[in-house]
């Protein structure tokens, strides 16, 4: 259970990590995507800081779980808004989303069951 559990959380963590870089240096990607939503690209960074956040409590979760099983919570919260926005614009580019929320799930399932709270 263990190594599945780390195994996870470092996908988790570079996926999200990833994410946060791109959101965080300005590329066009996440902005072009904020427009399709109808969101303001002043919310870009701060989308790219929530990213940030869960990607260093994800780690930070390998040595104190309580803050692990808090920012997989977040980053699943987090991936349930994405999706839902892009099906409320009519649009079915949800595999991407889908993929990080099954991770985020994943590292909160895995660490739970590996710390004992299930």
């Amino acid at each position: 259970m263990f190594i599945a559990f780390v195994t996870v959380t470092i996908l988790g963590v570079v996926f999200n990590g990833a994410a946060a870089v791109t959101y965080l240096i300005g590329h066009e990607y996440p902005k072009t995507q904020a427009d399709m939503k109808g969101i303001p690209r002043k919310y870009v960074p701060v989308l790219g800081s929530l990213l940030a956040a869960g990607t260093v409590g994800l780690l930070a979760g390998l040595a104190v779980p309580l803050l692990g099983t808090l920012a997989a919570s977040g980053l699943v919260l987090y991936f349930i808004g994405a999706i839902i926005a892009h099906v409320r614009v009519g649009s079915r580019d949800i595999v991407g989303g889908i993929v990080f929320l099954a991770t985020a799930l994943a590292v909160l399932i895995l660490g739970l069951l590996h710390h004992g709270a299930v």
